[in-house]
């Protein structure tokens, strides 16, 4: 709908400089202005009852938590994981919650013939998928030159190119109808480098920008009916940052999973675009946006992330 007002209140290209400028200042303006309101008072919800919602890596963590908060809900749930067991755990606690209907699925994500395979096998046994979270991460938690070359690698396919795979899968039945949504779940360390996670934060900095390239092709072509949110959150208390610490909990407290669960829900039924979780987040990219290299740097050992990763563990080799 913005792009499309937007391109209503195009004029000729040899338009004087000076109105082009005051267009594009007073439209700002007013879009900040309108942001700034929806920040504060609450904004209607739209229904999501009937949608097919997929969630990949929903066979733990905060995939499985995300599931759950669906289920009181008159969806159908896609369930995909590479651990079967997981999933199928997930599916029994969902069916326990009275969910509707729930499907699983074992797909290592990081395999694009494997997405591409099973995605045509959920087409077939469920229909076409309204509601896409991509969820499935891992995280070797190593100095970028102690990493095997191999868990780079798969780093990036987790939790950057799986995205590319299922937006091939899914979204043309979405474009085609021009309905649906596309949930993309990265973290603060998609926005901010952190020491000790460069292969983490190089994937998660790749799926933020795969995510809103794509918001921007589908307001280009006017597909405005498949929404799109991407989603930042700081360390998340699911096991897969164990021993992690933060040194000022006030500002960056380590994140329950349902409260990120409800947050998340609550951006779908809300359009939400961009969801920063704690709120002090939006403070700091505000800060990164124009502090020097150094006064950067200086925040970021005042916050602690130079240290974050000293004590991490990780999840037990079983949960993995």
């Amino acid at each position: 709908m913005l792009f499309n007002t937007i391109q209503k209140e195009q004029v000729p290209f040899s338009m004087n400089f000076l109105l082009e400028t005051l267009r594009v200042l007073v439209l700002s303006v007013y879009y900040i202005l309108e942001a700034f309101v929806k920040f504060f008072l609450p904004v209607g919800k739209k229904s999501i009852a009937g949608e097919t919602v997929l969630i990949t890596g929903a066979g733990s963590g905060i995939g499985r938590v995300m599931a759950t908060e669906f289920a009181g809900i008159d969806v159908t749930l896609v369930l995909w994981d590479i651990n079967l067991d997981g999933v199928k755990e997930t599916a029994r606690v969902l069916k326990e919650k009275g969910a509707r209907s729930v499907h699983c699925y074992q797909v290592d994500c990081s395999n694009r013939a494997e997405v591409y395979r099973v995605a045509e096998q959920v087409r077939q046994e469920v229909g076409d998928v309204t509601i896409l979270m991509n969820n499935a991460g891992i995280v070797t938690g190593k100095k970028f030159m102690d990493s095997a070359d191999g868990l780079v690698e798969k780093t990036l396919q987790v939790n950057a190119m799986a995205h590319f795979w299922t937006y091939k899968a899914f979204l043309p039945a979405m474009t085609e109808k021009n309905h649906g949504h596309l949930v993309c779940i990265s973290s603060s360390a998609g926005l901010i480098g952190v020491n000790g996670l460069a292969d983490y934060c190089a994937s998660k900095f790749a799926a933020v920008g795969f995510a809103e390239s794509v918001a921007l092709e589908l307001l280009a072509t006017g597909k405005d009916g498949v929404k799109t949110t991407i989603v930042c959150p700081y360390f998340i208390n699911t096991g897969m940052f164990d021993g992690c610490s933060t040194k000022w909990p006030r500002l960056l407290p380590l994140l329950e999973p349902e409260y990120v669960a409800k947050k998340i829900m609550n951006a779908i039924l809300t359009d939400q675009t961009f969801l920063l979780m704690p709120r002090s987040m939006y403070l700091l990219m505000f800060l990164k946006s124009f502090l020097p290299f150094k006064g950067a740097v200086i925040l970021g050992m005042y916050f602690g992330a130079f240290n974050f990763m000293d004590t991490f563990k990780g999840r037990k080799k079983k949960e993995n």
